[in-house]
């Protein structure tokens, strides 16, 4: 990273996010992933970091982008979706680049199924913040700032 540039922070929606407002909004809520990515960037732009965001049904592009972002992000904020409770490969990437991971989630996971309550981002997390909507990625990306902070 260019010692002028902003630090950036990589923000990755895993599978199904792409249908928010849509899926199930008694649990997901009515915003849709365009309103939540507008969201981090303006809030983004208020912390004194660029945003990226993206998503992807595809866990293999999901690795790749996770591996992408040694070296030129600061943080990552990570919805995994499904994959939060399945993907020992996405851990796996989070472990290599060696990078701050804040999980997030909309809903609570501890108040669903059995099956969500188990997360293998998790380990590879500095923390996890869930079941606040959309508030929870807000959430998120003022940790990852903070710890940015902190390291600079």
């Amino acid at each position: 990273m260019a010692m002028d540039a902003l630090p950036r922070v990589l923000v990755l929606h895993g599978p199904n996010l792409n249908m928010l407002g849509q899926r199930e909004p008694q649990i997901y809520g009515h915003t849709t992933l365009a309103d939540i990515n507008a969201m981090l960037v303006a809030l983004g732009r208020e912390l004194g970091v660029e945003v990226e965001t993206f998503q992807s049904n595809h866990e293999g592009e999901l690795v790749g982008k996770i591996q992408a972002a040694r070296g030129h992000m600061a943080a990552v904020l990570i919805n995994g979706g499904a994959y939060t409770h399945t993907s020992v490969a996405i851990l796996d990437a989070l472990l290599a680049v060696d990078l701050p991971v804040i999980e997030v989630h909309l809903s609570n996971l501890y108040k669903r199924e059995e099956f969500r309550h188990h997360s293998y981002i998790a380990r590879a997390a500095v923390g996890q913040i869930c079941g606040f909507g959309a508030d929870s990625y807000l959430l998120g990306l003022r940790a990852a700032v903070a710890i940015i902070q902190r390291k600079q």
